[in-house]
């Protein structure tokens, strides 16, 4: 079990790679910017989406985008109850300090909760 568990893993990583280097990362949410609905929350990295993907939320799939080489360093699967929904979003490029800084943007309140997942 535990290979094939390791298999499919690397499968997975394999097929969001192929999704990032097929896809125009638009960033609607610049590092610094306050959330468009709660001014008191401000992103401390470029938050953005993968152009035509879709999402749980209908949008694009959702990414963060470090300072490194724009390869995937793993992923954010959160739930929020205000939105009543999941999603994951894909950390890109992103020191172990601006992994840190995500996973405290995704865990500060009490209405949403994300999980670190590393590639």
């Amino acid at each position: 079990m535990k290979n094939e568990s390791t298999e499919m893993s690397q499968q997975f990583w394999e097929k969001l790679d192929e999704l990032l280097l097929s896809s125009k990362i638009i960033i609607d949410r610049p590092r610094g910017t306050h959330h468009p609905k709660y001014s008191n929350i401000i992103y401390p990295l470029d938050y953005g989406y993968l152009e035509n993907t879709k999402s749980m939320d209908g949008g694009g799939i959702d990414v963060w985008v470090g300072s490194l080489k724009k390869d995937i360093r793993g992923i954010i699967c959160t739930v929020d109850l205000l939105k009543r929904d999941s999603e994951i979003k894909i950390l890109i490029g992103c020191t172990d300090d601006e992994i840190r800084k995500i996973y405290e943007f995704h865990n500060q309140d009490d209405y949403m909760k994300g999980i670190l997942v590393r590639k």
